[in-house]
Parts: structure tokens; sequence; C-alpha cells
């Protein structure tokens, strides 16, 4: 498999709106509505503990919709030449995050849940978990001979 020639640019905060009642609030989540892909998996994170890191791979094909259902975490993306931190800590928003990109979440506040829609079931061969690999693969996909980030 090779990356897609995505960036940490193609990635953004998404609003999926609120509906706020006097008895709560209702966000709702709809294949080919608000999520640009078809939901084939959810899962989710708990129970981090204090400063552990999840993440450290990249995708060739899956795209995600991260979403902080509770408390709040960090979201580092990196395509190889760039990084961007995105800070998720309302349960309305998710960020998008296009394949072809190294991922890293952390920062987890205490009692945070991670929730991830993806496009795609569970497999193996679409992960790369060595960053070396990954910027190997990446630089020489886009042609790049641009220094490493870390």
């Amino acid at each position: 498999m090779k990356f897609k020639n995505n960036t940490v640019f193609d990635c953004a905060i998404v609003d999926m709106s609120k509906v706020h009642t006097v008895s709560g609030n209702i966000t709702v989540l709809e294949n080919g509505d608000n999520i640009p892909f078809d939901v084939k998996r959810v899962y989710y994170l708990y129970d981090v503990p204090a400063g552990e890191a999840r993440g450290g791979h990249a995708h060739y094909e899956l795209e995600q919709y991260i979403v902080a259902a509770s408390g709040s975490f960090d979201v580092i993306l990196n395509d190889g030449t760039n990084k961007k931190t995105f800070t998720l800590n309302r349960p309305h928003l998710a960020l998008y995050i296009v394949p072809g990109l190294w991922r890293e979440l952390n920062n987890f506040s205490s009692g945070s849940i991670c929730m991830v829609l993806a496009s795609n079931d569970y497999d193996e061969t679409d992960y790369i978990r060595d960053y070396n690999d990954f910027i190997k693969e990446k630089l020489g996909y886009n042609e790049h001979k641009s220094k490493k980030i870390h």
C-alpha cells in the first residue's frame, strides 16, 4: 500500500451540531449526512492513566472522526512535513482525520472518553506502527527530502 498525499491541513474540527433542550443536549451522527464516510466501526478509549499516550501510528486508507465524548485530550497529527495539534473538549465537535497521517493522542483529562468512528473494519495491514518507516514512506511518496519532525 502507499500513503495518500494528504496533509494535516486536510483535517479539521467539525461541528456536528447540538440540539439543546431543557432536558439536555443531543448530537446526532449519520452516515451520508454529517460524516463524510460510512461508519463501519466505533470504539472508545477510557481510563487512560495520567501521562500516557495513545495512537502512535498511521493508516493507509482509514478515515476517522475522533470525539471527546467526555473530558479532554489532544490529538497531534503529522504528515511528515507539518505537525498540528488539536484539542478536543466538547462532545459535539469531531476531528476529521484523513488517511496517511501519523497520529498521537495525549494529555487525557481524568475521566475522559475518546470515541472514534472509523470508515473500515479493523485491518492490521492498514496500519504503519513505526515512525521512521512512516517518514520514509511518506516523504518518498511526496518526493520531498525535508527534515524529520518528531
